[in-house]
Order: C-alpha cells, then sequence, then structure tokens
C-alpha cells in the first residue's frame, strides 16, 4: 500500500460528495440510536444482519452491472479489498459490542478518533500532507473526545462498565481507520459500487462466520430486531459508509475522518431525549471542542481559497487595465 494517491482540490470534487457526506453524516448520528434500542440481541447478531442486509439491498443494483470490472482486478485489488472488509468487520463488531457498556455519547466520539490515526498513517504510507490547521483541528478533537469518554467515566447516572466500552470503540476507531486508508487507494481506479459491494460481501461473510463459530443465535429473534437492523444497513451502513466510500476518493482519509466527528453532536442529542442521558460537565466541554476544531478545519481552508480567488482575479485585471490605458 506503499503508493500515493491523487492529491484532489475542490474544483476536481463533484458537486454531489458534499450533499452526500451531509446525509451520510446524519445517518452515522442514527447508528447508536437504532443499536441502543435493540441492546436485548446480542451484539454480534446484529452485527450479522446489518451486513447482509446492506449486501442485499445493493445485490439488484450491483448484479449485472460490475462482473466487468471486478473480473479486472488484480492480485493487488483484491487483496486490499479482503483486507478492507476484514477492518470493517472488526469495526462493527468493536463498535456495536462498545455500545452495551458505555454510553451512546462516549462511544460515538470515540469511535471517531480515527483522524489522528488516519493522518499518520495517511503520512507514512500515502505521503498525503496536512495543513497546519487541520493538524491542530485534529489534535483538538482528539483531546475533546478524551474529555467525553473521561466524562463518561465520572458520571454515575450511567450503568455498565463504560472503561471496557470506551477501549472497545477506541479500537472500533482504529480499525476503521484503516478501512477508509484502504479505500483511499482502491477508489482512486475502481468504482463506488463494485468496491462497496464486494468489500461488504467480505465483511459479511466474515462476521456471518464468527457468530456461527460462536454459536450466537441468528433467527428466532424479535421481529423489530430484524427491522432495526434493516435500518441499520440502510441508514448507516449503505448512506452512512457508502458516502464515506464514494468521498474517499476526493478528500484525504484524515480530513474525512475528521469530518466523521460531527456524528456525536446528533447522536448526543438524540440519546438526551430518547434515553435520558444528560452529557457531563466535561462531556459538554469535549463536545463543543471537537466542534470547534472540525469547523476550523473546514472554514480555514475556504476563506484561504477565497483569498486565492481573489488574488487570481486581480492578477488577470491588471494588464487588461494597462492595455486599456
Amino acid at each position: 500500500m506503499g503508493v500515493g494517491t491523487n492529491q484532489s482540490t475542490d474544483e476536481s470534487r463533484p458537486l454531489l460528495v458534499y450533499p452526500l457526506l451531509a446525509v451520510g453524516l446524519c445517518s452515522f448520528a442514527l447508528s447508536p440510536i437504532l443499536i441502543k434500542y435493540a441492546t436485548d440481541a446480542p451484539s454480534l447478531s446484529l452485527a450479522v444482519w446489518r451486513t447482509v442486509f446492506s449486501v442485499l439491498m445493493l445485490a439488484p443494483f450491483a448484479v449485472g452491472r460490475i462482473g466487468a470490472e471486478v473480473r479486472r482486478f488484480d492480485a493487488r485489488d483484491i487483496r486490499l479489498i479482503l483486507a478492507s472488509g476484514v477492518m470493517l468487520a472488526a469495526h462493527f463488531v468493536l463498535w456495536i459490542e462498545s455500545l452495551y457498556h458505555t454510553s451512546v455519547a462516549s462511544a460515538s466520539v470515540l469511535v471517531s478518533m480515527s483522524p489522528i490515526f488516519l493522518a499518520v498513517l495517511g503520512f507514512v504510507f500515502l505521503k498525503e500532507r496536512l495543513t497546519r490547521v487541520t493538524v491542530v483541528a485534529i489534535v483538538a478533537a482528539v483531546g475533546g473526545s478524551v474529555l467525553i469518554g473521561i466524562g463518561d467515566t465520572t458520571a454515575s447516572a450511567h450503568e455498565g462498565n463504560s472503561i471496557l466500552g470506551n477501549a472497545l470503540a477506541t479500537s472500533a476507531a482504529l480499525m476503521v481507520s484503516g478501512y477508509l486508508l484502504i479505500g483511499r487507494v482502491v477508489r482512486q481506479k475502481t468504482s463506488w459500487l463494485a468496491y462497496v459491494f464486494c468489500m461488504y460481501s467480505v465483511v459479511a461473510v466474515l462476521v456471518l462466520l464468527l457468530a456461527v463459530v460462536r454459536g450466537v443465535p441468528l433467527f428466532g429473534l424479535d421481529a423489530r430486531i430484524y427491522l432495526l437492523c434493516s435500518l441499520m444497513a440502510l441508514g448507516p451502513q449503505i448512506a452512512g459508509h457508502g458516502s464515506f466510500n464514494y468521498a474517499i476518493k476526493y478528500f484525504p482519509a484524515a480530513l474525512l475522518g475528521l469530518f466523521s466527528l460531527t456524528e456525536p453532536v446528533g447522536g448526543s442529542v438524540l440519546a438526551y431525549f430518547l434515553f435520558g442521558e444528560v452529557p457531563s460537565l466535561p462531556a459538554i466541554v469535549g463536545i463543543a471542542i471537537v466542534l470547534g476544531s472540525v469547523a476550523s478545519a473546514l472554514w480555514t481552508p475556504r476563506r484561504r481559497r477565497v483569498h486565492r480567488s481573489n488574488r487570481v482575479a486581480a492578477q488577470d485585471e491588471g494588464p487588461k487595465t494597462d492595455a486599456a490605458s
């Protein structure tokens, strides 16, 4: 994976990528809520049906359309897609299990610590350089995430082993970092549907095999569980991860990971109204830091692009003014 990727500029990004990312981030916020409603079923059962349903939902669009492209995959493409599937499968298992032990706010933020991993791994393997503002924003956002984790462990109102849950969520962040980094490489020459369908199929098979080995019940569950899993597949899986796998071709992996840190805001708000989970003061401060960090990373490059465009326009107008005089 030691090859660089194209450094996409704003001009080369299709406009569609921005609304897709917005929909994806909103879908991610629903993930912990849906899981919380289904915690009476084993976590691995949820992971199985979420991934299986996502493959079944995409199958009508993929079958018959991606065959020629898949046949052109070389050994390297196959290895990368398999590795990506393994990491995403591990991410789902760890992430869902974390919500059985900690709060929605803590799990949502800690699982989003991937930007710090992505910044380092992206620089080492893909030679992706980030602006100073983005690096500072990532460090600050991770600090805010730690504050939320600390606030959760000191909150007496939450039941369960929050330290274990936070550790699982952080491990899930590491797994999703590897998965996004591989997607950054594969998506440079592979269509979204071919990559996502093949990779999701790997995830579904792996999680299903793990469930069978561990003897986790998959059938005979309450109908509500299957409905919730189908919503997880359609929302967080296809719309959420799907939008990120589309956008990863056009954004550095670390910057895309930073965008995902907006997820805890929606998740925490919904958790407050639905489950009565009131964030502690450190958690509230942490959420504010995360939001400020993401906003600074988004706003500063935009402001610089405006200044750069103005300078270019001024240079273009200079010779014309001289010629006219």
